[in-house]
């Protein structure tokens, strides 16, 4: 089953953030707890860590582009199985 990676709410007044980049890469397996990209906020740069463990499979959202909370940034799952087809979000800069 896929699971859904989306751009976390860091703080009460967050709407978006910016993906600075990714430390993991398509393919990649990624435990739970572990680093997979670093977030921008309006106040600070911070890690983005995993809930779940898994294979990174698909990533949506690109760096440098400004994500709504909530929205989907990339896809975990095995490394055999079938992944939905989630549309690679237009790019959008600060």
């Amino acid at each position: 089953m896929a699971i859904e990676v989306v751009m976390p709410q860091m703080g009460a007044d967050m709407t978006e953030g910016t993906l600075v980049r990714w430390l993991k890469n398509p393919g990649d397996s990624v435990a739970r707890g572990d680093v997979i990209a670093e977030i921008e906020t309006d106040k600070a740069t911070v890690e983005l860590e995993a809930f779940d463990a898994g294979v990174l499979r698909q990533v949506v959202a690109s760096e440098g582009d400004v994500v709504p909370v909530g929205e989907v940034i990339a896809l975990l799952g095995d490394a055999d199985e079938e992944m939905p087809e989630v549309e690679r979000r237009a790019p959008s800069e600060k």
